[in-house]
């Protein structure tokens, strides 16, 4: 799937914040070595790479896209991009495991978190973040428009958000059942969002990809000509802008020295 860094990168205050409430309750002093699973477009990588300047840090992401725009940043020396598939990650050498809104992507993602967990050394930390709004208008609406008579062929099997996500007690069980210490929670972010059909421009950006991918610019144009007439009646756009509740999941683990 392809991934536009600038799209993406609209938001960037809303989608940093969630990163930042995730990292702060990540305890550790002086990791040697630190990775960040599914790093996109490397910004908040960067901010690890800052407050761990002793570190060497490294930024995963399986879109070429995202990598190039990260390797065009200027970087803290500590700090290096690479293509890679999350799937593929074998841990047990790096202090500090970071992955914030890239599982829900991954079916099947809780048993590379367990994978994940039972492997973290001595001291480690292990911290994720994912989206928990799948059931929130913005993407049951989605999947309401895409199982519609006009898209139902075309979309079949194109979106899975029923079963992205696990709960948080799920992965306070996943932490837990490895050994570690777990400081799980959630927030719903009441996010209001600037100008003219703004949760669909904020979907656009994330949610909505795997539906444009498939469609030509035509169908897309047309898709979203209906799933936003659906979205501004949920959403109605006030003075100030659009109210975007936005729920996440956090999940932090950390083993004993």
């Amino acid at each position: 799937m392809r991934w536009d860094p600038g799209l993406y990168a609209r938001h960037a205050g809303h989608r940093g914040r969630p990163f930042f409430d995730l990292v702060g309750r990540v305890g550790h002093d002086a990791p040697r070595t630190v990775v960040d699973l599914g790093c996109g477009p490397g910004e908040l990588t960067e901010a690890l790479a800052l407050r761990w300047p002793g570190a060497t840090v490294r930024g995963i992401d399986s879109s070429t896209d995202m990598i190039d725009a990260a390797r065009r940043r200027p970087a803290p020396p500590n700090l290096a991009f690479e293509v890679g598939d999350l799937r593929a990650y074998r841990p047990g050498s790096d202090d500090v495991v970071v992955t914030n809104a890239a599982l829900q992507w991954v079916p099947g993602h809780q048993d590379l978190v367990a994978a994940w967990a039972r492997a973290l050394p001595a001291g480690g930390w292990l911290a994720l973040q994912v989206p928990g709004n799948f059931s929130a208008p913005s993407h049951a609406l989605m999947r309401e428009h895409a199982a519609s008579p006009r898209w139902a062929e075309t979309l079949r099997g194109v979106l899975r958000h029923d079963d992205a996500v696990a709960e948080p007690a799920d992965y306070a069980e996943l932490l837990l059942s490895a050994g570690l210490e777990a400081d799980v929670w959630e927030t719903t972010y009441q996010q209001v969002l600037p100008g003219e059909d703004a949760v669909l421009g904020w979907v656009r950006g994330t949610a909505l990809r795997p539906v444009l991918e498939v469609l030509s610019a035509e169908e897309a144009d047309e898709f979203e000509a209906g799933y936003g007439e659906l979205l501004r009646t949920a959403y109605p756009r006030g003075g100030q802008g659009t109210v975007f509740g936005f729920r996440r999941i956090f999940a932090v683990g950390h083993r004993s020295p």
